[in-house]
């Protein structure tokens, strides 16, 4: 079974909501809000990339990725997230293959890197990791997480699209 990445195309975002919606329902840090946050970062214009992940011919997976500003600059920084894999799919490289592309296409692009909030044994393996020098309002700076593509590490608060606010 083959696993094809590919953007997001006009009829998937019913898809990529519900399937997002049931990968985090089980989750105790899920908000409920994860489809919506996708659909506003849509709204918005601040969906910069959105990937499915597809296994003969189903959507298992959905990955998004929008500007984040740092110190309240907007400087070619991307957050990733939300990102999720059909629960019956998960824990087979699906997310890490989803990653991996979706940096892969930001760098190509001139992004100068990407952030993000999760558990660092999860996102280590896709190249982020955390020296301290970012942090996110209310969580432990741990979990504030960084890959850099060009350029000195940065130094901040990090702040995600309006989207993520918008639908707490």
């Amino acid at each position: 079974m083959s696993i094809t990445i590919r953007p997001e195309r006009p009829g998937d975002e019913g898809v990529i909501h519900d399937l997002t919606q049931m990968a985090f329902a089980p989750t105790p840090y899920s908000q409920g809000n994860e489809g919506a946050i996708i659909k506003a970062l849509r709204a918005d214009g601040d969906l910069t990339l959105s990937l499915v992940a597809e296994q003969d011919g189903e959507i298992v997976g959905h990955v998004a990725f929008s500007p984040v500003a740092i110190d309240g600059h907007h400087s070619d920084w991307f957050g990733l997230g939300p990102i999720s894999v059909r629960s019956d799919r998960q824990k087979q490289g699906i997310g890490r293959a989803m990653i991996r592309e979706g940096l892969h296409r930001l760098k190509a692009e001139g992004a100068m890197g990407c952030a993000l909030i999760g558990d660092p044994a999860v996102y280590a393996g896709s190249g982020f990791e955390n020296d301290g020098r970012l942090s996110y309002e209310g969580v432990p700076e741990i979990y504030v997480q960084r890959v850099v593509f060009s350029g000195p590490p940065p130094h901040g608060v990090v702040t995600f699209s309006p989207a993520f606010a918008a639908t707490e």
